[in-house]
């Protein structure tokens, strides 16, 4: 395995915490919202990412990760009663989000913190390559 391989290893993990991290961020953005299809009114539904197992190479000794695809979570929708919503049925209980802000934002953290450890990851692996180079001065 080449030493250069870790860059792909990391760089790609750190495109895919990236991604998780903008869909953790639109469901917190979104929680609130309603979405118009063919003019009625619908709660947002949660986006949950599946990751896959990315071989770089077809070599043996590992790959990276790539978003396989954002799907709808399938929790299901809460519901208030708030006689007001614009989406209330006739006895005033309306379907609101099913998106978990605590959740939400422990897997934010999560994705943010294995972004810094395939970001030092790369630092380590630089310093390993600068090393290597300066013994022959």
């Amino acid at each position: 395995m080449s030493l250069l391989k870790i860059f792909d290893i990391a760089g790609s993990a750190m495109v895919a915490q990236s991604q998780k991290m903008q869909m953790h961020a639109s469901n917190l953005a979104n929680t609130d919202s309603l979405i118009n299809k063919n003019g009625k009114l619908y709660p947002y539904i949660a986006k949950k990412a599946i990751l896959k197992y990315d071989n770089l190479d077809d070599t043996e000794l590992g790959g990276g990760v790539k978003i396989k695809e954002i799907i709808n979570d399938t929790t299901p929708l809460k519901s208030i009663y708030d006689p007001q919503s614009p989406i209330s049925d006739s006895n005033g209980f309306a379907k609101i989000s099913n998106v978990n802000v605590i959740t939400e934002t422990i897997s934010a953290i999560s994705a943010s913190r294995n972004y810094q450890a395939n970001l030092e990851i790369l630092n380590t692996a630089k310093s390993m390559i600068m090393k290597t180079l300066s013994m022959g001065q």
